[in-house]
């Protein structure tokens, strides 16, 4: 770890650091005023509203209004379980938390190269989509639970794994099809991918949601949930293949040449030689359309599936809460706010530690 500059030094290196970035020009004095101005201005009056002048304990809005003129978070702290869990049954919630949990874990040897009996975690995250389906679906000793519960950041976080799991290797498979030399495959991916990425997603989730029955058997009952899984991942998918068909076309003739050169057969190549290269080199716009797919499960809305600004508008729909829509918005902002940025470092740091000059140095 680099070691911290002396003391007598910081504040040398902070008036250079300020000059140089902060007043190197009039055009940037100027800006660097007017910022600051700006900030001055708007900075006071917002932490008042949101955090000095703020009320967050109340049982409905006229409370809110009788006791301060900030912001009323107790709509967000009564109804937060809502806002997790939708209508998951109350006494059934450990579930989705213990789901989550296990998330985490099956994230570990993914997000982690040395862990300690990799093998084993490895084995985990391949089980856990069944144990996952067991906890939050129910069955074998689990009471069912019908997807039409499910709500809430809870629901996004569903859609939004399902689809980042399931369009990453359907992705680099139609990207593979699309350079392919059968011209059947070929034409067939090129069709898929212009087809998917010519169509809003929201199209695609009309179409899944009325029209994908009249493609089953009568009586099949197909359930909504998991008809949305299936359009988000081809959508993504779609996009994914664009992006590392980038990556492979990056990837010089030499590698082709030298890997025949060694024996290496088709599968070999791809998998040992060109796909590790192009996908590192595919990192940001994979990670890129990885966070625009969690943002776009909002779309679900639309279809009837409440997810947190559904259930925002099944809040306000009350009468104790009506007029916080600021409130409810800010919260679910800030909810994939984190979420994206903490995708976005990830996906930076990953670049980092996969960089020639940087791959020895991070271990992690």
């Amino acid at each position: 770890m680099r070691p911290l500059p002396p003391m007598d030094t910081m504040p040398r290196r902070a008036l250079h650091w300020s000059r140089y970035n902060l007043f190197s020009s009039p055009a940037n004095t100027l800006l660097t005023i007017t910022g600051v101005l700006v900030l001055y201005w708007t900075v006071p009056g917002l932490m008042h509203w949101l955090w000095w002048d703020a009320v967050f304990d109340a049982a409905h809005r006229n409370e809110c209004r009788a006791a301060g003129s900030g912001a009323c978070w107790a709509v967000v702290r009564v109804r937060l379980d809502q806002l997790l869990y939708g209508f998951y049954p109350v006494d059934q919630r450990w579930r989705v938390n213990l789901a989550f949990v296990l998330l985490l874990a099956a994230l570990v040897p993914v997000l982690r190269r040395h862990v300690p009996g990799r093998r084993y975690w490895i084995a985990g995250s391949v089980l856990y989509p069944l144990a996952a389906y067991w906890l939050l679906w129910g069955g074998m000793g689990l009471a069912p639970v019908d997807s039409s519960r499910f709500g809430g950041f809870m629901l996004t976080v569903l859609i939004g794994v399902t689809g980042i799991v399931s369009s990453l290797p359907l992705g680099i498979l139609l990207a593979l099809g699309r350079r392919s030399q059968y011209p059947v495959l070929r034409l067939a991916c090129i069709a898929f991918i212009e087809f998917v990425r010519g169509v809003p997603l929201i199209t695609l989730l009309f179409v899944g949601s009325t029209l994908l029955n009249y493609f089953f058997p009568p009586g099949t009952a197909f359930d909504l949930l998991f008809r949305v899984f299936i359009i988000v991942a081809l959508f993504a998918a779609a996009y994914l293949a664009e992006v590392i068909r980038g990556g492979l076309a990056a990837i010089p003739r030499g590698q082709y040449e030298a890997a025949a050169a060694s024996g290496l057969g088709y599968a070999q190549t791809m998998g040992l030689i060109v796909l590790p290269q192009a996908l590192r080199i595919s990192i940001p716009g994979i990670v890129n359309i990885f966070i625009g797919l969690y943002k776009d499960t909002t779309l679900v809305l639309i279809i009837g599936l409440l997810d947190p600004l559904g259930i925002s508008q099944s809040i306000l729909a009350d009468s104790k809460w009506q007029g916080l829509s600021t409130e409810l918005y800010i919260f679910i902002a800030l909810g994939f706010f984190v979420t994206c940025f903490a995708m976005s470092k990830y996906s930076q740091h990953l670049e980092r530690r996969l960089s020639p000059a940087g791959s020895g140095a991070d271990p992690g």
